[in-house]
Order: C-alpha cells, then structure tokens, then sequence
C-alpha cells in the first residue's frame, strides 16, 4: 500500500497493492501499521458507515467539533466520487485552503480526513456506495456543516448543474460564521 501526502499534508492519500487474475482480485484494504507510518497518528476506528448516492448528490461539508471530532478513513466500493477535505483548523498555516481527489471502486484509493477538517462528496457516476471508518462516534450535538458553493472556499466539485442536496445541507453555514477548530 502506498500513501501520498496531499498539498495540505496532513491528508493522506492511500493507494492499495492490487493483485487480480481470471479469479478474481485481491488487496489489503487497511494496514494499521501503514496508516501510523503515514500520518504519523495512533487512532483506533470506532465505527463504520456505509452509503449509496445517486448521481449528482452531495453530501457535505460535514466534521464534528471537540470533543466529539472524528477522523475519517473513506473509500468508494462502487461507482466514482469527488472527495473534497476543507482545513478549519484556525490556527494551520492552509486555513480554509480544499484538497480533492477522484474515489472510485476502480482505483480503490482512500483518504485520511484528520480531525479538524470539514468532508464532503459528490457522485459522479450513476450511483456510488462510500464507506466510512471513524474515530469518533456520531454525535448530533456536535456536528455541524458548511455550505457547498461557499465562495471563501471556492471548491471546484467537478460537476456541471445543481447538485442533490439534504434539507440539514441546503441550510449549512457559510465558512466565515461556520464554528471551527
């Protein structure tokens, strides 16, 4: 498995070793040890979470405040996604600052999403399953989310028209009034 620091460092991308034949396939999903050597971090996954999405849904920009913030491993086990991370860490140097790659069962590729970081998606095929190990449980009172099209952020999603929105997405709020790290 290979891992990649993205422009913002502390979000890592990871690329697993893929063995397939007329069998079938094969691959390591999750390696304790590499995530720790990757991201320099000792977290124990608490939950796993599991979505399907049709084309055009986004879901996001979602994160947990302290002390309930939860780090999140994510993967697509079928279709293609955008994944995006925003910085909300007041104090980082890339304050504010998107990084966003492709996720598809193809490519298998997954993200560390570190605490302190807002999270979202859009499906870019006709539908996608995401799945998602957490560090933290889920904790309504807690949560919190920014909205979309934010122009501070100015996140380019890859998608042309109106993305599917939840009624809690449609009313998140802007960057500048959203509660941060």
């Amino acid at each position: 498995m290979q891992a990649t620091k993205l422009a913002i460092p502390e979000v890592v991308l990871f690329s697993p070793n893929f063995f397939g034949d007329e069998r079938g396939f094969f691959f390591e999903s999750f390696s304790q040890n590499v995530f720790e050597e990757a991201t320099g971090l000792k977290r124990q996954f608490v939950q796993d979470n599991h979505s399907k999405s049709q084309r055009g849904v986004l879901r996001g920009l979602h994160y947990q405040l302290n002390p309930m913030a939860q780090g999140k491993l994510v993967r697509v086990i079928q279709g293609e996604v955008f994944d995006v991370c925003v910085d909300i860490r007041k104090d980082s140097p890339t304050f504010g600052q998107w990084v966003g790659e492709i996720l598809s069962a193809e490519n298998r590729k997954q993200l560390w999403v570190p605490e302190g970081f807002a999270h979202g998606f859009i499906t870019l095929s006709e539908t996608a399953e995401f799945l998602y190990k957490t560090t933290n449980t889920y904790a309504p009172n807690y949560e919190r989310s920014i909205i979309w099209n934010d122009p501070d952020l100015a996140i380019d999603w890859r998608f042309e028209g109106e993305p599917l929105l939840s009624g809690k997405d449609q009313k998140a709020a802007s960057f500048k009034d959203a509660d941060v790290f």
